[in-house]
Formats: structure tokens, C-alpha cells, sequence
């Protein structure tokens, strides 16, 4: 038999182990060990809870107290030599096994008591549950903030893919740019300017990069901006006297919208009166890249007044003036791939065609006003509609929410009728579930960001707002409401250069020049440069100063001439008042001739006025 304290100083040493065979584990064994001595402590926690309870409850005696703290004991030896009894079988060599394995059955607890309103994961999941069952609850309108863009009706808007920035377009022809970081609480635009000089804006998009915007106005002509409002492109107009439209190197008639691809950053579409739908290249303005006709069922040219992308910009649909919705393949510009002949009224603009996220799903507002929604794997019927809508304008919009499960737009108002709202519907039973009472105007335009899950509405009384909510959003309108608005700085300017003149001599440098700020304070001690302001003249007035009757020139006017008193309706008697003061002390012509010419010397007069004149008539002077 070794030594017992050899095999101690072995142990300490580390190399008891060596010449020994590695023990094999049983991990059943260990898990039901480490899970027994988990219950274990855990039912000591409770106990002692308990006794601390009762000690606090009963306030027991010393002699209790001891009592329990020997129970304690009792308990804590007894477990330790079961633990003890079930580790002596062998020697255990290697790392210990890891006890975050082990699972505990569903009816005991592990670990210390939770605290005071603790959830458990699973009531988390089952609220996380209940939330996404009802999708309301995802709305974020909480709070607004209110961007004035103008008196008249934003008809556009588009927020770049980050959210930084937020750019309006409206029937005033001008086209502002709201940055969220550099705003602050007074919520004033950073740029505005008309890039389509007189041409209402009709709609408003950032690429997927976001470094460029299209403009789509009631002109002609396209253009594409940068981020600061610069032009970059413009569409080159087609010719008006070509028959065919494909011929036409651009659109001839007034454009109705656009919107870029969204796979390809250079590529946009545009849809116009002249009947077309057209894509663009960036890099060349000089014509369009293809063009697509829409046909009625008599094969007559129609006039799309939208038009957009799916999801991965394979189709493009376009909803038409007779109420027909056409989709074709991107790389087919011939036949249409979906085609429905009365999907709104005749004669009547659908003023908006939305694709869902999931890509199966279009959404089509009509200005018959209705809703309707479309399956792409079964386009002969609609799948839902909803009717009483009113819808004013040519470019009111329809838009899902990030998830798929909410389908939003806004409904048209006279004025003096009520006030404008933002209608939710369900997409599964699509049903009105939710609504928002944003202005007593149209509500035209609505946007839901994904990113920022942020909701932007434009209006018919030049309004644009932003609903958020504080947990729900990110960024966007949060980054602009808690800046304080910065007061104006004063224009600080110096009173004259400074030349600096190293090298010039002591007596021709001049003196360091002061900042501004010390320079202020030094002429505000100089008396003659801090003067103080002359007070009002009280009285007639004195030192060719007026008095202050009013403190206006008509107002002197009144008091000094309008209200004399004096007749001066024979002006002969007015110049004689003064013939004898005159006469007593003369001041402005009879001191100039005192030395040269003391006595005037007046023109004689002839008595005999009917005397004939002599003179010829060509002597006469001309009067």
C-alpha cells in the first residue's frame, strides 16, 4: 500500500495520474449526479428562504435560530458524504465534465428562485406570438412630427433605401429636401429648388443605391438628380410628328410616373400620354432602351397612368386608362405575359400598382375608388376588394407594410367635408382593421420604410408627415425631434484687414490684430464708438430733426402744413405780410449788394401801354 502522504504530494504535484489507465465516463451517471445536486441546492435555497421568512415573521429566539442553523449543518454534512461516497469509486483523471449539459425534468427548478416579475422565455415566445398574430399592434403612430412643405398638394415623395434623408415634390413645381441627422426641432429643409421650372412633380424615387433621384414632372422629359438636387440626366423629347411610337426617341406627352429597377441601378421607366411605357439607361440620354405599347381589345393604343417593377424587375405592369392592368416580361416587349381587360372602371385613372414583398401579390388603386388586390398564379379574378374610397388624384398611392399583412392608402376629401384618413386592411380577410385621421386635406401620397419602420403621408394642403413610434423605429424622424433648434449666429465682421508683415520694421508694423469678441468689448468702451442713441425729439423739433407727431414724414406733413390754419388763397396778401419785415432786417438778397449796389436800380416801366410798337416782329423776344 503507497504511502498516504506520498500519494498527498503526488496529487499536489499533478502526476498521481501518470501510469494509471484514463477512466472511462458514464455520462448517464454524471448527469443524474449533477442533476440531483442542483435539486439539492436548490431546495436548500428554498429552505433558507423559508427559515429567513419566519424569522422575520416570528422573531424567534436564539435558542430556534441555532436549532435551524444545526438542521443546516446536519444537511449540508449529509449531502457532502453522499457526494463524497458516490466520488470514491476511483481515481478521477483528466478535465472535469462540464455540468451546463445537464437537463433538468419540467416539474423542478434549477438554480437560485427568480425575481419579482420574471417572465419565463416560453411567455415571451407566446406574446411574441400574440403580436404577430395581430398585426396592429406593428403600426407605428405613436407620434408625428409635421414637414411644411408648401400651401399646395405634395404629390410625390421618396426616402432613400438608409432613411437619412426625405425628398417632396408638389403641385407648387418645387422639390424639397429634408435631411433627418441635420434637422432640427424647427423642421426647416436644407435645399428647395423647381427643377422642372412650371411642371407640377408627379412622382419621386431614389435608386436602390440611393446617390440618385428621378423626377418625373408633367413634362415631356425626365430627370435624374444627385443627393444635393444637381441635375445628372435629362430624357431627350421625342419627335410629336411620328406616327409609330417606337420610331420616337422619347416620350412626346405629358409623363404620368416612373420608378427605377430595382436590381439595376442605371435602369428607370416612365409611362406618358403618348401611350408608351419606356425604360432608360443613365449613361445614355440620347434615347430609350425599349418601349412597351399597351393595346385595348380592339388593338388601340391606350395611355398607362402607372407603371412599376416586381420585386426582382423581371415584369413590368402598368395600369391603363380604360382599366386594364398589362404586365410584360422585361426582355418581351411585344405580348403582354398577364393581361385582365376590366380590372377597374373604364375611362377612369388607376392611380397607383403595387407589388407585395413576398412577390405573389399585386395591389392596384383605382380611381373608380376602389382596392383591389391580384394573385400572379391565378390572374383571372381578383382576391379582394374593397369599394367607397374616394380618390381625387392621379397619383394616389397603395403600399404593404413590411410583413406582408397590412395593405395602407389614403382616401380624398372635399374641402370642408371632413378630414383625410389612412385606412389599413387586413390581407387575409381584408378587412378595415386600423385608421389614422391625419389632416382635414386628401391624404395623397403614403410611404412605410422598412428600415426605419416609419410611415411618411403627403397631403393635400402641403403638408407631409411622419407617424413613428419610439420602440418600434429606428432612426428617420427620432434623430430630429430631440434637437433643440439653434439660435441664429450673429454676423461678426472686422472693422479692417489685417495685413501681416513679419519682416517689416517696429515703426511700420502694425499692431497684432484682436479677436472679434475682444474687439467688441474694447469699442464698447470707447465713448465715441459706443454712443448712445439720440433720443426722440420732443416738440417742433430742433437741430433739423423732426419732432415726434407720429414719427413719419406724411405725419409732419399734416401737423405742420395740412393743419395751418393761415388763408393763402391771395397770394399777393401773403407776400405783402412780410414786405415790412423785410424791409427792417433783410437777410437773403439785399446783403449781397450792400457794398457794390446800396440803392436798387429798377426796370422802368412804360406808362403808355397803347403806344404802337415799332419793332420788327423777328426783334420781338419769344416768350
Amino acid at each position: 500500500m503507497d504511502n498516504p502522504d506520498d500519494s498527498g504530494v503526488a496529487a499536489t504535484m499533478g502526476f498521481s495520474g501518470f501510469g494509471k489507465k484514463a477512466r472511462t465516463f458514464d455520462l448517464e451517471a454524471m448527469f443524474e449526479q449533477t442533476r440531483r445536486t442542483a435539486v439539492e441546492r436548490s431546495r436548500k435555497t428554498f429552505e433558507a428562504q423559508e427559515i429567513d421568512e419566519e424569522e422575520n415573521k416570528q422573531k424567534s429566539s436564539p435558542m430556534s435560530r441555532t436549532a435551524a442553523s444545526g438542521s443546516g449543518l446536519r444537511k449540508e454534512r449529509e449531502s457532502s458524504s453522499s457526494d463524497s461516497e458516490d466520488s470514491s469509486d476511483d481515481e478521477f483523471i483528466g478535465p472535469p465534465a462540464p455540468g451546463s449539459s445537464s437537463q433538468a425534468p419540467d416539474d423542478e427548478m434549477i438554480g437560485p428562485p427568480p425575481p419579482p416579475g420574471y417572465r419565463d422565455s416560453d411567455e415571451d415566445d407566446e406574446e411574441d406570438d400574440a403580436d404577430d398574430d395581430n398585426p396592429i399592434k406593428r403600426i407605428p403612430d405613436s407620434h408625428e412630427i409635421t414637414l411644411q412643405h408648401g400651401t399646395k398638394t405634395v404629390s410625390a415623395l421618396g426616402l432613400d433605401p438608409s432613411g437619412a434623408r426625405l425628398v417632396t415634390g408638389g403641385f407648387d413645381y418645387d422639390v424639397r429636401f429634408w435631411d433627418f441627422a441635420g434637422m432640427d426641432a424647427s423642421l426647416q429643409a436644407f435645399r428647395s429648388h423647381q427643377p422642372c421650372e412650371c411642371h407640377q412633380i408627379k412622382a419621386l424615387q431614389y435608386s436602390f443605391t440611393g446617390d440618385v433621384i428621378l423626377v418625373v414632372a408633367g413634362n415631356s422629359q425626365a430627370k435624374v438628380l444627385d443627393r444635393d438636387g444637381f441635375p445628372v440626366m435629362e430624357c431627350v423629347k421625342g419627335d410629336q410628328y411620328i406616327v409609330d411610337m417606337a420610331n420616337t426617341k422619347g416620350h412626346t406627352a405629358m409623363l404620368n410616373g416612373g420608378c427605377w429597377h430595382p436590381k439595376i441601378k442605371e435602369e428607370f421607366l416612365t409611362c406618358s400620354n403618348d401611350g408608351t411605357v419606356r425604360t432608360w439607361d443613365v449613361s445614355n440620354e440620347k434615347k430609350h432602351k425599349s418601349i412597351f405599347k399597351p393595346r385595348s381589345a380592339q388593338g388601340k393604343r391606350v395611355i398607362p397612368t402607372c407603371a412599376t417593377y416586381n420585386r426582382d424587375g423581371k415584369l413590368i405592369a402598368a395600369g391603363c386608362q380604360d382599366g386594364t392592368i398589362q404586365i410584360w416580361d422585361r426582355n418581351m416587349s411585344v405580348h403582354t405575359k398577364f393581361h385582365y381587360r376590366q380590372a377597374h372602371a373604364p375611362s377612369t385613372d388607376t392611380s397607383c400598382i403595387a407589388f407585395s414583398y413576398g412577390g405573389t401579390v399585386i395591389a392596384t388603386r383605382g380611381g373608380d375608388d376602389t382596392l383591389k388586390t391580384w394573385d400572379m398564379r391565378n390572374f383571372k379574378k381578383p382576391l379582394h376588394m374593397a369599394s367607397g374610397l374616394p380618390n381625387y388624384f392621379p397619383m394616389t398611392d397603395c403600399c404593404f407594410s413590411p410583413d406582408d399583412k397590412l395593405l395602407l392608402t389614403g382616401v380624398s376629401v372635399k374641402k370642408g367635408e371632413g378630414s383625410g384618413k389612412l385606412f389599413f386592411f387586413d390581407m387575409v380577410d381584408f378587412k378595415k382593421v386600423y385608421e389614422i385621421a391625419v389632416t382635414d386635406a386628401s391624404v395623397v401620397r403614403c410611404l412605410w420604410h422598412p428600415k426605419l419602420n416609419q410611415i411618411m403621408v403627403g397631403t393635400g394642403n402641403g403638408l407631409a408627415k411622419v407617424y413613428y413610434d419610439p420602440f418600434k423605429s429606428q432612426r428617420g424622424a427620432k434623430l430630429c425631434v430631440v434637437k433643440t433648434k439653434r439660435k441664429a449666429r450673429q454676423a461678426e465682421t472686422l472693422t479692417q484687414d489685417y495685413i501681416i508683415t513679419p519682416h517689416a520694421l517696429p515703426m511700420f508694423r502694425e499692431p497684432r490684430q484682436r479677436s472679434t469678441r475682444k474687439q467688441l468689448e474694447k469699442d464698447r468702451l470707447d465713448p465715441l464708438k459706443s454712443h448712445k442713441p439720440e433720443p426722440p425729439v420732443a416738440g417742433p423739433g430742433r437741430g433739423g430733426r423732426v419732432g415726434t407727431h407720429g414719427g413719419t414724414l406724411s405725419s409732419f406733413i399734416v401737423k405742420n402744413i395740412a393743419l395751418d390754419k393761415t388763408d393763402d388763397s391771395n397770394p399777393r396778401e401773403a407776400i405783402l405780410r412780410h414786405a415790412k419785415d423785410a424791409a427792417d432786417n433783410p437777410y437773403w438778397v439785399a446783403p449781397a449788394y450792400s457794398t457794390t449796389q446800396p440803392q436798387a436800380v429798377f426796370a422802368e416801366v412804360d406808362s403808355e401801354e397803347d403806344e404802337p410798337d415799332n419793332e420788327p416782329e423777328w426783334k420781338k423776344r419769344k416768350i
